[in-house]
């Protein structure tokens, strides 16, 4: 088995392999602006450092969100093409979930180590977050949701929080832990266990919980010819 794990949900773009042993290969680069310009050339770095081919793949993983639109699908649409193109399946995971697995100690060196419930949170801008709470590294207990830092910050009183959510927002989390970010070698590790343990994922389609920033202006005049 080699698994390309790729997520561009939060201003990490991050790409990893695992061998379903290890993780073998990682690479991440903190750009939130930059997600379609550096997903491919990390995904060849990545593959480089492993001494592999793109052909010697044979599944994909991609962070589904929730997080901005714009920088979600980036990493959404090259796993589908990349799964099309090998004829390999595609696997989605929620991105909260990759980011409790290394919170909670179960990604391996680097990770978090909390013990005992906890809460991820990540910046969906706008001065809100994504949100869940967990019981452990794999147990989520919420659905993923998108709310402002003070009207949660009685819910998870007394809990640690984990990520750049909760690093951005001290006074609504004060226990506010690492990592700040997601990275690909929790999402594939976590992918890998599930395959191994033959559980459900989700497909991979994104999971953006509101509108994009973008919008259609109001009033905005449509000029057809005639």
């Amino acid at each position: 088995m080699l698994l390309l794990a790729v997520d561009t949900a939060t201003p990490a773009v991050t790409v990893a392999l695992h061998d379903g042993t290890s993780v073998i290969a990682e690479t991440t680069r903190v750009d939130a602006r930059r997600h379609g310009e550096l997903l491919l050339p990390l995904v060849d770095e990545t593959l480089r450092t492993a001494g592999l081919k793109l052909d010697a793949v044979t599944g994909l993983v991609v962070g589904v969100g929730p997080g901005p639109y714009t920088g979600l699908r980036v990493g959404l649409a090259t796993a589908e093409t990349f799964g099309f193109a090998l004829g390999v399946p595609v696997h989605g995971l929620c991105t909260l979930d990759a980011l409790a697995y290394a919170a909670g100690g179960a990604g391996g060196a680097g990770a978090a180590g909390i013990e005992g419930p906890f809460a991820v949170a990540t910046d969906a801008r706008r001065k809100e977050v994504y949100w869940a709470r967990y019981d452990d590294a794999r147990t989520r207990t919420t659905e993923p949701a998108v709310d402002r830092p003070a009207e949660i910050a009685e819910q998870l009183a007394g809990l640690p929080v984990a990520g750049a959510g909760a690093l951005l927002y001290p006074e609504a989390f004060p226990d506010a832990r690492g990592p700040e970010h997601v990275s690909a070698a929790a999402l594939a590790s976590l992918a890998a266990e599930k395959l191994a343990a033959g559980t459900d994922f989700l497909p991979p389609l994104p999971l953006y919980l509101r509108r994009p920033d973008a919008q259609v202006p109001k009033n905005y005049k449509v000029v057809t010819p005639k």
